[in-house]
């Protein structure tokens, strides 16, 4: 159709040779239908249509238009801290839940300091880890245990009759799994135990025989300083050992400082750490749902 009214306006100009007027008309509608067909320039025109940002802006839209096509028809309630997290009426009660909660267990905190152990015992904290560091006679012995998964499953039990559920609760202990390491002058290999509390030795009451609370599960021996075991390295494991090695082994522990009172301070010491670490987690947890 452009083809045709071209082609109309040039014999149209054969008509008028001389005229400019006419000159100029033709010019002018050839230049108005060769625009369409030709390649726009990209320095001299815009897109035909708008951008997405330019849609969704409101300095775009007139009085009176139609909303945004990508304006949300709901807004979620927002922080009023800023953080811009979501804040909801279970969140709220979360809140509220923990605040309750972390006055509860500081109530029952027997002391906000870490109780220490008695034989020169050295104790350095790494988060959830804690390091026991003794010299004794130019050995150096490290004990290494984590309160992470540390406090036993507990049973739950119908209370007696006339007692109370509160009453009828047992006290939470920590008894983590724990490593130690004996080094000599002149060694470059470090003697290594993993012990363990057995369930059924924790707990042991006056009069009754005492044995041992912490039993050995493997010995080795594994490069000083190093902190991942080798798996080349030759392992005792102490299910199937002769029980006369093992009193030895457990004899030379003890001559070191690690015996049942030791293991008893052990326990009190992580008890205090677990529950220490519990309530900072839960202040912290309340101050990530408040957004502070």
């Amino acid at each position: 159709m452009l083809k045709s009214l071209s082609r109309a306006v040039s014999a149209a100009a054969r008509f008028y040779p001389s005229s400019s007027t006419a000159t100029s008309t033709l010019r002018g509608a050839q230049q108005l239908f060769r625009a369409p067909l030709s390649a726009p320039s990209s320095a001299s025109t815009r897109p035909f249509t708008r951008s997405m940002w330019m849609l969704c802006s409101s300095s775009g839209a007139t009085s009176g238009s139609r909303p945004s096509l990508l304006t949300p028809s709901r807004v979620l309630p927002s922080a009023p801290c800023g953080c811009g997290g979501l804040h909801t009426d279970g969140d709220k009660a979360f809140a509220e839940f923990l605040t309750d909660e972390i006055k509860e267990e500081k109530k029952i905190q027997k002391s906000k300091t870490l109780p220490k152990l008695s034989g020169g015992w050295e104790l350095e904290l790494n988060g959830t880890e804690a390091k026991l560091v003794r010299f004794i006679s130019g050995e150096k012995v490290t004990v290494t245990f984590n309160i992470n998964n540390s406090i036993p499953p507990t049973m739950e039990e119908d209370p007696e009759q006339g007692q109370k559920a509160e009453e009828n609760e047992p006290d939470i202990v920590s008894t983590p799994n724990f490593v130690i390491e004996v080094t000599k002058q002149g060694t470059k290999n470090a003697l290594v135990f993993d012990c363990h509390f057995p369930e059924d030795e924790i707990g042991h009451g006056e009069g009754e025989e005492e044995s041992d609370i912490f039993a050995i599960r493997e010995v080795s021996f594994q490069p000083e300083g190093d902190a991942d075991w080798k798996e080349t390295s030759y392992t005792l494991n102490t299910d199937s050992l002769d029980w006369a090695l093992y009193d030895h082994l457990m004899d030379f522990l003890a001559d070191r400082g690690v015996d049942n009172k030791f293991a008893d301070e052990l326990i009190e010491l992580s008890t205090g750490l677990e529950h220490q670490e519990y309530i900072k987690f839960l202040e912290d947890l309340s101050s990530f749902i408040k957004c502070h």
